[in-house]
């Protein structure tokens, strides 16, 4: 029998096969490990569940070498197969062969007539319908830039209401950045904050986007050490008109007050209400428009330019 469950990609936000292996293991009830990590040492007969275009060349040769060291010691689940020596080997080399879909199977059945035809159910990690709910907080944002200790004050403060809530979760990445275990931990530090009440979009198309912060109570937006003026993501909530919650420093900009046209975080010892809720977002849609929008900003550079 398989004792765990090996694949190259670990991260299940970043891969589908990650995502794949580890809903795999918790059926069979065997651990994940990574293609190459020492911890494989552990195991008699691990179960590779693999696609051998993504790895680097140097980690498909180790696993080439691996695989040589190891024959008929392990099983092999191909979600993919290019024909190449190394994949041949691999194959020849496997005790079991399962593959993914009947192409697969056509393909490899000559090579390996013991192959075994399977398939992959779908990879829902968090099957949840969203619940409605009296409040509703959008917050996106860079996936590195996740502030958990003052999400836990916004916490505080959404209980403090007495009223039902959700939180949703968009993120994105900026180049040469990833979905790394540092991004992981702080996401399911948000999910221990507010466990049932939270849901993670992943990336969404502006539209996506811009229909949420339409149908949104308040957006969450918190940096290290204060808002700045050319945060886009704050602008483009303030400009549709979406009471904005988050952290003000006196490099801040000009004209943002506290339960005026924001919501400070660090002072506010409640959420405001419902009417309070509009009256804060009117004022910052007429802010964003009148102060920081395309208009203003072009009328200073043209200004600018003729000095």
């Amino acid at each position: 029998m398989i004792d765990c469950i090996a694949g190259y990609h670990v991260n299940p936000w970043t891969c589908g096969i990650a995502k794949f292996n580890m809903i795999l293991a918790r059926h069979l009830g065997l651990p994940v490990v990574r293609i190459g990590d020492a911890a494989m040492a552990g195991y008699g007969r691990p179960l590779l569940s693999v696609k051998l275009s993504e790895f680097s060349d140097r980690d498909a040769a180790d696993l080439d070498a691996w695989s040589q060291a190891h024959a008929q010691r392990f099983e092999l689940f191909l979600h993919a197969f290019d024909g190449t020596p190394i994949e041949q080997r691999l194959l020849a080399a496997a005790a079991r062969v399962s593959v993914g879909n009947a192409e697969l199977y056509r393909m490899l059945s000559a090579a390996r007539p013991d192959v075994q035809e399977l398939f992959c159910p779908g990879t829902m990690l968090s099957p949840q319908r969203f619940q409605r709910t009296e409040i509703a907080v959008f917050t996106f944002g860079m996936a590195h830039k996740i502030r958990v200790p003052l999400y836990r004050r916004l916490h505080r403060l959404l209980e403090a209401t007495g009223r039902s809530y959700s939180v949703y979760v968009s993120t994105a990445l900026h180049e040469n950045t990833s979905f790394d275990g540092s991004f992981v931990v702080r996401f399911e530090e948000l999910q221990s904050i507010f466990d049932r009440h939270v849901y993670f979009l992943g990336y969404l198309s502006d539209t996506a986007v811009y229909n949420h912060l339409m149908d949104c109570t308040f957006i969450a937006a918190f940096f290290e050490k204060g808002l700045r003026a050319n945060n886009t993501t704050v602008n483009a909530a303030m400009e549709s008109g979406c009471a904005v919650i988050t952290n003000l420093d006196e490099h801040s900009p000009a004209g943002l007050v506290h339960m005026t046209n924001v919501i400070d975080v660090n002072h506010c010892d409640r959420l405001p209400d419902l009417d309070e809720t509009q009256r804060i977002g009117l004022a910052a849609r007429e802010i964003a428009h009148s102060r920081y929008g395309w208009d203003q900003l072009v009328a200073q550079l043209r200004s600018v330019v003729q000095l």
